[in-house]
């Protein structure tokens, strides 16, 4: 059973740090690409950080030079540290594994930043 699952949220006050991890089950993930995605409440999910199975990595300019994205295929997870949170960093952080065959999909987990 093909499973993604997201933990590491919580709450943290402004300009704290939290490390999101995504613990892949039932595929290997170094055939594909991860990705962490987010969603605000009213606002659409939005890619927030990407990483190939190559290791390259991309970042959407709200959070770069704060966010890091990594993955250890070893240990099929992928990570998200994320530093300096900021109120609008606010939202359900969404694990993805994406093939030109398949795309999965975490549970979710809440991330909260108060000011």
């Amino acid at each position: 059973q093909v499973q993604l699952v997201e933990s590491g949220g919580g709450l943290v006050q402004f300009g704290g740090s939290l490390r999101l991890s995504c613990a892949a089950s039932g595929f290997t993930i170094s055939g594909y690409a991860m990705n962490w995605y987010r969603q605000a409440p009213g606002k659409e999910r939005e890619l927030v950080a990407a990483v190939t199975s190559g290791k390259l990595t991309t970042y959407v300019d709200s959070v770069k030079g704060r966010f890091t994205i990594s993955r250890d295929n070893a240990k099929n997870t992928v990570y998200l540290q994320m530093n300096s949170l900021k109120p609008e960093d606010t939202a359900v952080y969404y694990c993805n594994a994406e093939s030109p065959w398949y795309h999965y999909w975490g549970q979710g987990t809440q991330v909260t930043v108060s000011s």
